[in-house]
């Protein structure tokens, strides 16, 4: 049934050993809060936006929700620290912490 090589048990290579609790922990809210497809497209336009960000009001459209729902969606980005806001008048823009990149990134690469 099972092709021979996936019944040989393989070792794998803790050579770096396991990710630390305090690393793991400050990784989670990260991917909890990308776990939501909307918060995930989200995050993607507020990454392509650049470093100059993106207004709130210009991502109600491109994923057809609510303003108060896209509001909501990026509070819990801002929460995760993966997201950073600014005021300017009345519109609050959003771009990307540039520290959470860099901390999913190591992850990834780990």
């Amino acid at each position: 049934m099972y092709h021979r090589s996936m019944t040989i048990a393989k070792q794998v290579q803790l050579g770096k050993g396991p990710l630390a609790d305090s690393a793991a922990s400050a990784l989670a809210p990260m991917f909890a809060a990308l776990a939501d497809p909307i918060r995930l497209r989200l995050f993607d336009l507020v990454r392509r936006a650049g470093v100059d960000g993106i207004c709130s009001c210009d991502l109600t459209e491109p994923l057809d929700r609510s303003q108060p729902t896209i509001s909501h969606h990026l509070k819990v980005l801002r929460e995760a620290g993966l997201v950073e806001s600014r005021r300017d008048g009345t519109w609050i823009w959003y771009s990307i912490a540039p520290r959470a990149l860099d901390a999913v990134s190591q992850f990834i690469q780990r």
